[in-house]
């Protein structure tokens, strides 16, 4: 049984800054792509950032480009989501998710259960 949960999560000011973790089993790690979605009340889930299996290649929503980094450990099956210059526009639920290595960004197909991030103005 596949697991992916996050951690992190919590209130934060204006330009302050989050780290969020996510811990996955049940699955061999370093097959697998990692991404990072949200989703705001009544919006849709959007892409957030991504990494390749081994680290070596990223991918980033260009609301985030420069303020948000994407990284991986594979000895701890983790994904991280450094969070730094947040704006309230970044309050949602965030979730990650898996997609076995080489399958196209529409293909994740095991999913967190997600964390709260919300920032005040």
């Amino acid at each position: 049984q596949v697991n992916l949960v996050e951690s992190g999560g919590g209130l934060v000011q204006a330009g302050g800054s989050l780290r969020l973790s996510c811990a996955a089993s049940g699955l061999t790690f370093s097959l697998y792509a990692m991404g990072w979605f949200r989703q705001a009340p009544g919006k849709e889930r959007e892409f957030v950032a991504e990494i390749n299996w081994s680290g070596s290649s990223t991918d980033y929503a260009d609301s985030v480009k420069g303020r948000f980094t994407i990284s991986r450990n594979n000895a701890k099956n983790t994904v991280y989501l450094q969070m730094n210059s947040l704006k309230p526009e970044d309050t949602a639920v965030y979730y990650c998710a898996a997609r076995i290595r080489g399958s196209d960004r529409n293909k994740y197909n095991y999913w967190g259960q997600g964390t709260q991030v919300t920032v005040s103005s």
